[in-house]
């Protein structure tokens, strides 16, 4: 099926409106509500909505009488279902999509026509539809104002380490077996181009700066606030990420939200022109110099895995499934969006395996790094057990390293079970088949899940890149149904709230919690193979 953005809009308030949810029709305004975004903004979407319900049914002169009234009827009817089409965009778009502060504008001003028109019982019918909706963003709206400035995030080492306020808690439901007053504290709520974030940017004389500025802010924009301190034009200043390997990633000027792209153990620099070769990385930026072998020793593996898979979901439940569109359909082609909330979860799945690779590259004795070998299948199998597939491949991932293949004594030295267990595992991340093994092993999970995000970011590249979005001028609404199905995909995986199950109460649960939030790595894989004897 193709056509122009206009024409389904047309289809969806003439022959998708009053559809059953189970019918094709149906289907088809879920498809367009959940990938609109590719070929057209909220803004336009909004404005053809209120051009439909701005038209008037002109009557056709051969009717008299009682006819008369038809185009009456016929306006009041299409005015109906723009607001049922409003209805059901809303019910599509959880707090996940990220539309939410483009929709309230077209949602006041449908209100103010429907008042003004007379309609008020369709307008009690709408606020109804509102208020019945998950969409709590769309009912928050004025309570926001009322709580004052927007949240502060304070980025340190990483971006996916930030201290929440307790101004930005993320109110929960239901109690989790992490749900204590310290535990709710730390609770994340998606990033948005608004949120203030405090993040310190570096100079070539090792000094640096602490700047405060929203997430959304250009790298012009933080040239311009770091170039004073070098007493340069801001044209001349070079915003740049400097690894831990030593390479640079120079940023362009017009680049957005760069915070939440900055390596684990990356720092954000600024140089003048011509001044960033000779530089080298910071000696904190080499990460631990020993394992954490001792506080890891006495950590019970489930309650690790239980504390990574409450934090993963705090990740993954605050990537708005917008940011899965932009990410692969290029976000430079979505001024004013970001995908923030994407970076972090991603970033924490590398983060995992460098933790893991660094733990025991870190542990010198043979008996030691046998036993922290073991913990760490031990943690990768309760992971997998709370379904937490990223965790999961991030510790075997890990342990596939060369770094670590390669440690034969200690492989050697491993008890016979957690060999087998271990293979077991390896065989998940076979790619042949188009990954068939791991897609045969998960597709039996019900909610709440973790999916191997990588695999589905790959799937969607594929998709976009297989195949034309524009044919003669028309939109490739197949391309969009594909996309359409993995958004749906990852709206199941986390359709349920993650709780856990009833574990007994472990009493150094607060020092867990902290210690996988704040993990500790090594992401040079040069300095790691050096390690590795």
């Amino acid at each position: 099926m193709a056509g122009t953005p206009e024409k389904m809009v047309n289809y969806i308030m003439d022959s998708c409106v009053d559809c059953r949810e189970d019918d094709d029709h149906d289907y088809f305004m879920e498809d367009f509500f959940l990938t609109f975004n590719v070929f057209m903004t909220v803004d336009r979407l909004c404005t053809l909505l209120m051009s439909y319900y701005n038209e008037t049914v002109k009557m056709d002169d051969r009717y008299h009488g009682d006819e008369a009234g038809c185009d009456k009827k016929a306006t009041e009817q299409k005015r109906i279902r723009v607001v049922r089409t409003v209805l059901r965009w809303v019910e599509l778009l959880p707090q996940k999509m990220g539309e939410e502060n483009d929709l309230m504008p077209f949602i006041s001003k449908l209100r103010s026509a429907l008042h003004s028109d007379g309609m008020l019982s369709l307008l009690a019918q709408f606020e109804r539809g509102l208020e019945n909706s998950d969409n709590l963003l769309l009912h928050k709206n004025t309570a926001r104002k009322k709580e004052g400035p927007s949240s502060m995030l304070w980025i340190q080492h990483s971006p996916h380490l930030a201290r929440i306020s307790s101004s930005s808690r993320q109110r929960i439901s239901r109690p989790t077996p992490d749900d204590s007053e310290e535990s709710r504290s730390l609770k994340r709520e998606p990033l948005c181009p608004s949120t203030d974030v405090k993040f310190k940017v570096f100079y070539p004389d090792r000094s640096y700066c602490t700047l405060k500025l929203g997430l959304g802010s250009s790298v012009s924009e933080i040239a311009k606030e770091a170039s004073e301190k070098l007493s340069v034009n801001p044209e001349d200043c070079v915003i740049f990420e400097m690894k831990s390997t030593g390479e640079k990633i120079i940023f362009k000027e017009s680049d957005t939200c760069i915070i939440t792209t900055i390596s684990h153990n990356g720092r954000l620099f600024a140089a003048p022109k011509g001044g960033i070769e000779k530089l080298k990385p910071l000696q904190e930026q080499e990460g631990p110099n020993s394992s954490s072998f001792n506080d890891l020793e006495i950590m019970s593996s489930r309650e690790i895995a239980l504390q990574m898979t409450l934090y993963d979901f705090e990740l993954f439940n605050c990537v708005y499934e917008s940011e899965f569109v932009f990410s692969v359909f290029k976000k430079n082609h979505f001024p004013g969006k970001i995908v923030g909330n994407l970076d972090c979860f991603l970033a924490r799945f590398n983060e995992v395996q460098h933790w893991v690779i660094s733990e025991i590259c870190l542990t010198p004795l043979l008996s030691k790094r046998v036993h922290i070998l073991r913990k760490f299948i031990k943690i990768a199998q309760h992971c997998r057990d709370f379904q937490n597939m990223m965790a999961f491949f991030g510790i075997i991932m890990g342990l596939s390293n060369i770094a670590i293949s390669r440690l034969t004594q200690t492989w050697e030295k491993l008890p016979s079970k957690f060999k087998k267990l271990f293979k077991e595992f390896e065989t998940l991340l076979d790619p042949t088949r188009n990954h068939r093994t791991y897609r045969l092993a998960v597709s039996k999970q019900e909610s709440p899940f973790i999916p191997f995000m990588p695999l589905l970011m790959k799937d969607m590249t594929f998709i976009f890149e297989g195949n034309k979005t524009i044919i003669d001028g028309l939109i490739n609404f197949e391309k969009m149904h594909m996309i359409a199905n993995t958004i749906r995909y990852i709206r199941s995986a986390r359709k349920e709230l993650f709780v856990g199950d009833n574990l007994p109460l472990v009493k150094n649960r607060a020092d867990i919690r902290h210690y996988v939030r704040n993990l500790h790595v090594i992401d040079n894989q040069r300095t790691l193979s050096q390690l590795s004897h």
